[in-house]
């Protein structure tokens, strides 16, 4: 079996490193919010180019802890893509918020601005106070636009960066455009944790204040609660990991670059859209993502019968969830989202993938096709 992702290759030539890294945390047992946590951080801000970096749990509560820390409160309306991870949502709500959804591009997958557009045409009805473009996949959505839509209404712009940590959008990273940028450091993300973990970006002191409180209890100084804080804390194992794995990222982003490039000339001239990545960001292939003119599932089989590992991200888009249901969507709303369930699948593209394995995918899904 070829997985989607093979994360046992990825460790074993840095598992010396990490280690020694896991072995410090034991010897100093500062496991909660340690010094490593503190390093990690510095590291974020300045990988990213952001002002600060606030380590936190996991992804879904860096996308709650950002909207808190921004002065959403409950009933207030959040739009977000339908056509995502439930957490994007599911934070949304966690706080009391209501998420309102949006259409994708049918190119990028990335949110639609003509839908953010639409939505707002019952912004004082849904008492919409911001926005989260999902930079979804590895690619940024269109922010200048989704900026400037903002401005015009006010909105706070939170980047859902859980899949493209390390892109470019016009040369500043993903995920330090917005007021905040949220991380998920799931283990199987470009750059995972060995468990949950996340982060959040910004340029704003008041709103990192403000991170840092509600991370921790709401706490400032030790049994002083100014808030009502939650338990968001990183800890420090994860940091340390996360902190020798932040070194190889841009080196494994290259080459997730350079397999989807051999794939995207393997591909030419077949009856399928390989990724579309527009000039204004880079691509770093969290998901390599195949578009058929018409269901995926026939050759979702044909490679999974081959031992190839192939799925859809995501089957059923956000609007048509079960736990959603209240919302009062149907199906229908958002056609791009809901024709993009159907026609997409991923094929592996981790960084360790052998020159066979590639040879073995292409050919494959060539047989298919032919």
């Amino acid at each position: 079996m070829i997985p989607i992702l093979d994360l046992k290759k990825q460790i074993a030539p840095i598992r010396g490193e990490i280690d020694a890294a896991i072995k410090k945390v034991i010897d100093n047992t500062s496991f909660v919010l340690g010094e490593d946590v503190a390093l990690f951080e510095k590291d974020l801000s300045d990988y990213s180019g952001a002002k600060s970096a606030v380590g936190v749990a996991n992804g879904t509560d860096a996308i709650k802890l950002a909207l808190v820390a921004s002065g959403i409160k409950a009933g207030d309306g959040v739009i977000c893509p339908t056509f995502t991870y439930y957490a994007t949502a599911g934070a949304i709500a966690s706080c009391g918020a209501r998420p309102v959804f949006a259409d994708i591009e049918p190119d990028t997958f990335n949110i639609s601005c003509e839908s953010i557009e639409k939505a707002l045409k019952d912004k004082d009805k849904l008492k919409i106070k911001a926005v989260i473009p999902v930079h979804l996949y590895g690619q940024c959505a269109d922010m200048d636009n989704i900026m400037s839509i903002a401005k015009k209404h006010g909105l706070i712009v939170i980047e859902d960066n859980a899949q493209s940590f390390g892109a470019d959008y016009k040369g500043k990273k993903a995920g330090t455009i917005g007021d905040c940028g949220t991380l998920s450091f799931f283990p199987g993300k470009n750059l995972g944790a060995f468990g949950d973990a996340g982060g959040v970006l910004t340029n704003s002191n008041k709103i990192d204040e403000n991170l840092r409180i509600l991370r921790n209890q709401g706490n400032k100084d030790k049994y002083l609660h100014l808030v009502l804080g939650f338990n968001n804390r990183l800890d420090s194992l994860q940091a340390a990991v996360l902190r020798v794995k932040l070194k190889y990222l841009d080196g494994w982003n290259k080459k997730r670059q350079e397999n989807a490039g051999y794939y995207n000339q393997q591909f030419k001239g077949l009856d399928l859209k390989v990724p579309y990545v527009p000039e204004f960001t880079t691509h770093i292939y969290h998901h390599y993502v195949l578009r058929l003119n018409g269901p995926s599932q026939g050759l979702i089989k044909h490679l999974n019968d081959r031992g190839i590992d192939s799925r859809v991200y995501y089957p059923v888009p956000l609007h048509l969830q079960e736990c959603f249901k209240y919302l009062g969507y149907k199906n229908g709303d958002f056609p791009e989202s809901e024709k993009a369930a159907g026609e997409t699948l991923s094929i592996p593209v981790y960084p360790d993938l052998t020159k066979e394995e590639l040879d073995y995918i292409a050919q494959t899904i060539k047989e298919f096709l032919k």
